[in-house]
């Protein structure tokens, strides 16, 4: 016998579970069908373990390498990977009975099992029939939705002819299951979850070479974030080789290492390790759901959709990954928020990428928000930027850490705030700000007169924001 709801959702990671929460606010009648675990792979495969890890591997460079500049001897500093995998797995648990706490807490029925769209029936000719296909041999359940959501996610992408065997080449997926290190590690992709990978190994002690195809990493940073994270990674004798063409049918395992070629130019080079991490990127989840069904668009893989997440189909919405876009688990969140309130008849403000801080949750940390200098001028602005090191900030030197800096970007014409770009400790927690300033239509010059308290690593950004005019205090 068929179910009806008012909405179906397939996929229960940060976007489907937060738009099933906003939704049963709204008294829609919801389900959400998810075929593995609550959380999806924000919090099994990506964002919450691999923080985790990156916490630990921190905390134990800290107490390595910089002990005894806070005054603090320690004999024998070590780690012990299997509790520090334990600890990760403790977290991602903790977090996963939250969120099926809050399932039941707002009545949402969840279906575990494979949600596949049937098409238009009897029973739903608008959104069409979803089939929960479960494992074991079950009977399948039959939902009838007046509304549908998609939001399937994305897995790792790979290159073309580069087998991943997740033994010694890898994913993040795969990564993530490590029960111990190995002593050098090849990184294909120096973009955020690559550099992410980079930090982490690095500081456990592991041998990593970075191997980026643009010509520098973190591609879609500022370039001057780009150049600062480079120099301090090599720092930490991280190899970063960039303008890399990686060719896969170079690729060989023998006797335990792997081994590629990589061209740069006229010139090709052989890179050996233990195992070779593949960190290029992510593609959606769309096959075998049922698209074909139905009259939804794709290109290039990726479900098109209008501002409110709507396909061609108008009760058929999607978001997150499988939209292309920002891939952060931030964004389909707020994606879901914004399609529910579409569903329900709300006029909900569309996402602007303008608006969404962007993260690196490295050793240090990278955050963005708007326009990078390169951007706004290549867009036609007429730029003034100002820029303030840690170095001059308090709160940074009694932390240990005042590597890295903040960078504010100012159209010299309006003097709206086109961009914020930070490098530094913690900064991942101070963007918030400049994107409240962004969403505020604020201009440095406001930004600058909130009065930050002293010591905190936030006066980086009110000097900065007084750079801009030359009016820093600290500098």
């Amino acid at each position: 016998m068929a179910k009806e709801y008012d909405l179906v959702i397939l996929g229960g990671g940060p976007g489907g579970y937060v738009a099933a929460i906003r939704a049963a606010q709204l008294g829609l009648s919801t389900a959400l069908v998810e075929a593995q675990k609550l959380g999806g792979t924000c919090l099994h495969k990506g964002c919450i373990p691999s923080k985790a890890l990156l916490k630990s591997a921190e905390v134990y460079a800290t107490l390595k390498e910089d002990g005894e500049s806070f005054g603090i001897t320690a004999q024998g500093v070590g780690f012990d990977f299997q509790k520090v995998n334990q600890r990760k797995q403790k977290i991602v648990d903790q977090l996963h009975q939250g969120i099926r706490y809050l399932m039941k807490k707002n009545k949402i029925d969840v279906y575990h099992g494979y949600g596949r769209i049937l098409g238009p029936s009897i029973f739903s000719p608008t959104a069409g029939t979803v089939s929960v296909e479960k494992a074991g041999g079950e009977e399948n359940e039959m939902l009838v939705p007046k509304n549908l959501i998609i939001a399937t996610g994305s897995k790792p992408r790979t290159l073309p002819g580069l087998e991943i065997d997740g033994t010694h080449v890898l994913t993040s997926d795969e990564a993530l299951e490590l029960e111990s290190l190995p002593e050098s590690m090849i990184i294909v992709g120096g973009g955020v979850i690559g550099i992410e990978w980079a930090s982490l190994l690095s500081d456990f002690g592991v041998q990593v070479t970075v191997l980026e195809y643009a010509e520098r990493i973190l591609p879609q940073e500022d370039e001057a974030i780009s150049k600062e994270m480079a120099r301090l990674l090599k720092r930490r004798k991280v190899k970063v080789v960039t303008s890399a063409e990686v060719l896969p049918e170079t690729l060989s395992v023998d006797k335990g290492q792997v081994a590629i070629t990589a061209k740069r130019g006229d010139k090709e080079e052989t890179y050996t390790a233990d195992k070779m991490l593949v960190s290029v990127g992510r593609v959606p989840n769309t096959e075998d759901i049922g698209l074909e069904n139905t009259d939804i668009k794709l290109e290039k893989g990726f479900i098109q959709v209008n501002a409110y997440g709507q396909t061609a189909e108008s009760h058929i919405y999607a978001i997150g990954d499988v939209t292309g876009g920002l891939q952060l688990a931030h964004v389909a969140s707020h994606e879901g928020i914004v399609a529910v309130e579409h569903i329900a008849g709300h006029d909900p403000a569309p996402v602007d990428p303008n608006h969404v801080p962007r993260c690196t949750y490295s050793r240090p940390e990278v955050a963005s928000i708007g326009l990078t200098e390169e951007e706004a001028k290549a867009q036609g602005y007429q730029v003034k930027t100002g820029k303030f090191s840690f170095k001059g900030v308090g709160k940074a030197l009694i932390q240990g850490d005042a590597s890295g800096f903040v960078k504010v970007v100012m159209d010299a014409n309006t003097q709206d705030l086109l961009g914020v770009h930070m490098i530094g400790p913690h900064v991942t927690d101070l963007i918030s700000e400049a994107g409240l300033a962004k969403v505020l239509d604020a201009t440095p010059w406001e930004l600058s007169q909130i009065i930050h308290p002293h010591p905190t690593l936030s006066e980086a950004i009110g000097e900065a924001a007084l750079a801009v005019e030359g009016l820093e205090i600290h500098s």
